[in-house]
């Protein structure tokens, strides 16, 4: 059994700038990565079965991430062998930190590694992109400014700031999100000019998120005392920019119930980066 890393990441800023005749949203997003992860531990066996030791709760296997992208994997590839997948969650789930497209790009690296699939890199965002619209930049590698719906990725390098990180304890549904009258749904458009020079990087689905669940505003009112906080997706994590770990930890030790929270550094790599 090997252990590898799913990061969480942040969206830096988030706008809406439109809607496809298909229904979803184009955006305009900054991604990041966080050096604060799950885990994930394979085992490969000599059947075809997919098996999830540590089923998510409330999660049928079905719609689990990781579970969909092993069979997509196998299918795509022709492989008969199989894995079972161990996880361990840190980063929670409805809190627009990816975490769930974090542990399936994961997975598709890990077993196409592990299986001996030899996909190139792009195939497998091309596959990541079946399971989720993030799923592509966890797969690639690099922190990207993203367009379309969150697929069309050109690398970037922001700065790699320290965050402190608070979790509301709700779940957040996108879907629903999206679907709010209140959403403003066509920003103007940004460039990355306007991105490194701070211009307009507020997240247009903020608003909606804090009139819906009340703990994700009292989470952003209490971080505004330390800074201007932002919230990363769909939320309902918010995160606020530091000038180092220790003050993160400073503030986060006087975090008030029932949050919680971390600190943690951005990142431009994905721990897996290096990988063919």
């Amino acid at each position: 059994m090997q252990t590898w890393p799913a990061p969480a990441k942040l969206n830096l800023f988030l706008h809406v700038t439109g809607r496809r005749a298909d229904g979803y949203h184009t955006l305009q997003t900054v991604f990041q990565f966080l050096d604060y992860s799950d885990q994930l531990e394979f085992t490969v066996t000599d059947d075809d079965r997919v098996t999830l030791l540590t089923p998510l709760p409330g999660v049928p296997e079905d719609r689990d991430l990781s579970a969909r992208a092993a069979r997509l994997l196998q299918e795509t590839a022709g492989i008969c062998r199989g894995a079972q997948i161990r996880l361990t969650k840190r980063i929670p789930a409805g809190g627009g930190l990816g975490g769930g497209s974090s542990d399936a790009a994961t997975t598709l690296l890990a077993l196409n590694e592990l299986w001996g699939a030899n996909l190139p890199r792009a195939e497998l965002a091309a596959l990541g992109l079946k399971l989720g619209a993030d799923v592509p930049v966890f797969v690639r590698g690099r922190a990207a400014w993203a367009e379309g719906i969150g697929e069309i990725l050109t690398p970037l390098e922001p700065e790699q700031a320290w965050y402190l990180v608070v979790m509301p304890p709700v779940h957040v549904s996108t879907a629903q999100v999206f679907a709010t009258l209140e959403l403003t749904r066509y920003s103007p458009p940004l460039t990355i000019r306007d991105f490194h020079e701070g211009r307009g990087l507020q997240n247009d689905l903020e608003p909606a998120v804090r009139s819906r669940y009340p703990e994700v505003d009292r989470a952003m009112r209490w971080l505004s005392e330390f800074g201007e906080p932002r919230m990363s997706g769909s939320g309902g994590c918010v995160f606020l920019k530091v000038t180092d770990a220790d003050r993160g930890r400073q503030i986060l030790e006087r975090i008030p119930k029932p949050f919680s929270g971390f600190v943690a550094r951005g990142m431009n790599r994905h721990p897996l980066y290096m990988m063919r």
